[in-house]
């Protein structure tokens, strides 16, 4: 159903090449709107990150009225168009067909606008909009439920949940990030659902896992996944979380708003001994820069905690990593959470801000090099050598070449 409604508020210029995407289509005689996510967040008054286009033209009509495009999803009737630079997504309206992975239609049916609407998957996505008109199409409740800030399957949750199990992350993302409530039926229906979150590729697990825990409504999302039953069927060997689920929560609603995803996820696992925080991350298929951030700051979660006792050089090792900041985040976080006063916390501040920037890591004193100039022979003594005198160096006990080689000469007779 068609409503007039005021007009939407014109947010980038992806807007004015959606737009031109849209007229041409309906100069050429065809239905075309903004269909989704980027109707939501515009009725809001958000700014979309992309706009899609939903149009009663098949794939082989929007290819002829466009000189720039490449189709992307044949079987499905999408689209890319480019125009002004951007990548605009033109799909067929359609209706899906029977789904047997639990993820994907097998097939789609070319239908009209409302079939379109009603396979999706929550009202506030069902939602389409003429930029041309300003009319808003809704057949599915979606303005009424954003106004009710609330998260509806459309139709059947069962039947959504069982079409698509991702989607059952989706709406807690989605009531996370938005500040909704789940409606009780959708709720319900995630929780009969929930073991079925294993069929999904861990790589779209860990998509949703970013956008939740790089969002200010993590602890939420958090206490939604355990409630609903999908926090144990995250990954393998997730349901050890729940043995300290509400620390991880508290620790989660401590945290910065604009926390990214692996200081959430950290603070996530933090809990977990340090091999299984890297199962972890392995499991969900997290790059390797970002394994490796994570398992660095659970590594060294307690060290800050020494406050004024940690070595100088010790702190200055961990201020010269770049998750370096984090670290300090979620050790902040960690006496927030468990209301424990911030005296290790200012000390570590106060530490960090004394120390020049040229000092934190400076070039060392000796190198490999003046060992073997020294005659030390290769091998292990190299390495602990180094270190030691590294060690001297940023603990400020050594602050000349010459002192470094005295150091290196006693060392080196130590090793004999």
């Amino acid at each position: 159903m068609s409503r007039p409604h005021r007009k939407l508020p014109r947010v980038s210029s992806m807007y004015g090449a959606a737009r031109r995407v849209v007229e041409t289509l309906q100069r050429a005689g065809h239905i075309a709107l903004f269909a989704g996510g980027c109707v939501r967040d515009m009725a809001m008054g958000r700014r979309p990150m992309d706009i899609d286009v939903a149009t009663s033209a098949k794939p082989a009509q929007v290819v002829d009225l466009f000189p720039r495009t490449r189709q992307v999803g044949a079987a499905f009737g999408v689209v890319l168009v480019r125009v002004r630079g951007f990548d605009v997504e033109v799909a067929t309206f359609r209706r899906d067909n029977e789904y047997l992975d639990g993820r994907h239609p097998e097939s789609v049916t070319f239908a009209d606008v409302r079939e379109d609407g009603q396979r999706r998957d929550f009202t506030i996505n069902g939602m389409f909009y003429d930029p041309v008109r300003h009319e808003v199409v809704d057949d599915v409740g979606g303005r009424d439920d954003i106004r009710r800030r609330l998260i509806r399957a459309i139709g059947d949750p069962d039947r959504r949940f069982a079409e698509d199990h991702l989607r059952m992350l989706r709406a807690i993302r989605f009531a996370a990030r938005l500040d909704f409530t789940i409606q009780a039926k959708t709720r319900d229906a995630i929780a009969r659902h929930a073991a079925d979150l294993r069929r999904i590729s861990p790589e779209r697990i860990r998509e949703e896992l970013d956008l939740i825990l790089s969002s200010a409504g993590r602890r939420r999302a958090f206490d939604e996944m355990r409630e609903t039953g999908l926090l144990e069927h995250l990954w393998d060997g997730a349901a050890n979380l729940a043995l300290d689920a509400d620390a991880v929560a508290a620790l989660l609603g401590a945290l910065p708003p604009a926390a990214p995803f692996e200081l959430g996820l950290a603070a996530m696992v933090c809990p977990l001994p340090i091999d299984k925080v890297a199962s972890a991350c392995e499991a969900l298929r997290c790059s390797n820069d970002s394994a490796r951030t994570v398992a660095w700051l659970v590594t060294h979660r307690d060290d800050l905690a020494q406050g004024d006792d940690l070595p100088l050089a010790a702190l200055k090792k961990l201020m010269a990593h770049p998750a370096f900041a984090m670290l300090v985040e979620l050790f902040r976080a960690r006496l927030e959470a468990g209301r424990r006063p911030m005296t290790a916390y200012e000390a570590v501040r106060r530490r960090v801000g004394a120390i020049p920037a040229d000092r934190v890591a400076p070039p060392p004193l000796v190198t490999g090099h003046d060992l073997a100039a020294l005659g030390v022979q290769a091998g292990p003594a190299y390495r602990w050598i180094l270190d030691r005198v590294y060690d001297a160096q940023l603990a400020e006990t050594l602050s000349d070449r010459e002192a470094a080689l005295a150091m290196v000469r006693q060392l080196a007779a130590q090793r004999e």
